[in-house]
């Protein structure tokens, strides 16, 4: 059993993405070429939004945004440490300083009524609050009503990393259409995934796009040997760009399968695990499907238990990134982030994709269910 089942889609889709893949074979345009311009449209129609900057990764996809805003030493920026690193790390990279907020354990999200109690923290490190990077982990849009009134009050720049969360909604607004910016990744295990790296950031903010387009190509200004400002090489493959315009094709319908999937689990699942929480009028895009267990050593046997039935399972996240080698120097305790710190140690998640069936399904669950 395949923990994300690429090869099924790939059947599906395999004379389509065979026709893409030649067309860009035939005309050569390897890097930016008219494949990647036509996504950028298709993904900015789909999210609702302007602006859509393809670029190399999800992670190129936070930092980019935060290196046209000028974000640097002396700043803070707050954010989950229940994420992947890549979501801290891009806020080192410029010379900032992540200050974490815990999260709420129904949604795995960051908890909007922590922020302002972090922004306090900042202030007394002597740090300029500036931006917040809210996750929308495991595909489930973050509490942005919330996070959009604190981040008014505190004049807080919103940068939403939407990298699991491409497909999520809140009240039929799209995921990557919330704060300011968003960034998406596109790592072949993401709900929209390539065969390869890339990402892209949407936005509506017309005077940030003409800096982001240029930070993306080497800082380029009227070409690109004039360079205007410090950059990076973050263009989208057009082999890859070819390849998500057809899985782009599927998305919606995949989403709604996901979504399927996802409620057979949660209705069939005992009480032993603790299923996922969706809020009213939320839907995620399911890019992992992850339950907390009793205990770490309830967690272990789990897992073990259906390893023995050639059945994958994988942890998201064993380690809080506050607890990471890479941050010890910000100074967090154990136990500063309880939520966090809990949801590590308890967490795991099961095979979700949308070409999941009810007979696989049935079979994971029957495990589970027998480790009680």
């Amino acid at each position: 059993m395949q923990f994300i089942d690429l090869k099924k889609q790939q059947d599906m889709i395999r004379e389509k993405l065979d026709q893409r893949i030649a067309g860009v074979l035939s005309h050569g345009r390897y890097i930016m070429g008219p494949e990647v311009t036509e996504l950028e449209e298709k993904l900015a129609e789909f999210v609702g939004v302007k602006h859509c900057i393809s670029c190399s990764s999800g992670t190129d996809a936070l930092l980019i945004p935060l290196m046209a805003k000028g974000i640097g030493v002396g700043d803070a920026v707050l954010t989950t440490p229940f994420t992947f690193i890549a979501t801290a790390e891009v806020i080192r990279l410029v010379g900032a300083t992540p200050v974490f907020v815990d999260i709420d354990r129904d949604t795995f999200n960051i908890n909007s009524k922590l922020i302002p109690e972090a922004v306090q923290l900042a202030v007394e490190k002597g740090l300029n609050p500036k931006v917040i990077i809210p996750v929308d982990l495991f595909g489930l849009p973050a509490d942005y009503e919330q996070i959009e009134k604190v981040a008014k009050q505190y004049d807080l720049f919103i940068l939403e990393d939407a990298a699991q969360g491409l497909g999520g909604e809140i009240h039929e607004k799209k995921a990557g259409s919330f704060g300011d910016v968003a960034a998406t990744s596109f790592f072949p295990a993401k709900p929209l995934g390539c065969y390869g790296d890339g990402g892209a950031i949407f936005t509506d903010d017309d005077s940030l796009v003409e800096k982001m387009i240029s930070i993306r190509v080497h800082g380029s200004g009227s070409d690109k040997y004039n360079n205007v400002r410090l950059g990076i090489n973050g263009r989208l493959d057009t082999l890859q760009a070819a390849i998500l315009l057809e899985k782009l094709a599927i998305f919606p319908e995949e989403i709604i399968k996901r979504n399927e999937a996802a409620e057979y689990y949660t209705s069939n699942l005992s009480n032993h695990y603790e299923t996922p929480d969706i809020p009213d009028g939320y839907i995620s895009a399911w890019a992992q499907y992850s339950v907390l267990a009793g205990s770490s050593t309830d967690r272990d046997s789990a897992i073990e238990h259906l390893k023995s039935h050639n059945i994958p399972a994988m942890i998201y996240y064993k380690i809080s990134l506050h607890q990471q080698e890479v941050f010890s120097d910000l100074g967090y305790k154990k136990g500063v982030f309880p939520m966090s710190e809990e949801c590590s140690e308890k967490i795991f998640s099961i095979p979700m994709h949308p070409y999941l069936d009810n007979s696989q399904q049935d079979a994971i669950i029957e495990v589970l269910n027998s480790c009680e």
